[in-house]
């Protein structure tokens, strides 16, 4: 179902969201093939995740320039 989620304290949330059909392009041959709707998973970092992942990246990132 759309919009179900599962939460993960402290690493974030897994949702379902709705893929909608569109025209895509087979590589090999060129030709246009209708690419059918479907659920996904998407993942939402929890904001103390994201905040420790970029806090170290920065971290590094200045020592390398220094």
């Amino acid at each position: 179902e759309s919009g179900a989620e599962i939460t993960l304290p402290g690493i974030g949330k897994l949702k379902v969201a709705e893929r909608p059909a569109r025209t895509g392009r087979n590589p090999s041959t060129g030709a246009a093939i209708e690419i059918a709707a479907k659920k996904v998973v998407k993942f939402v970092p929890a904001k103390v995740l994201n905040d420790a992942i970029n806090h170290g990246a920065s971290q590094k990132t200045e020592n390398k320039t220094r």
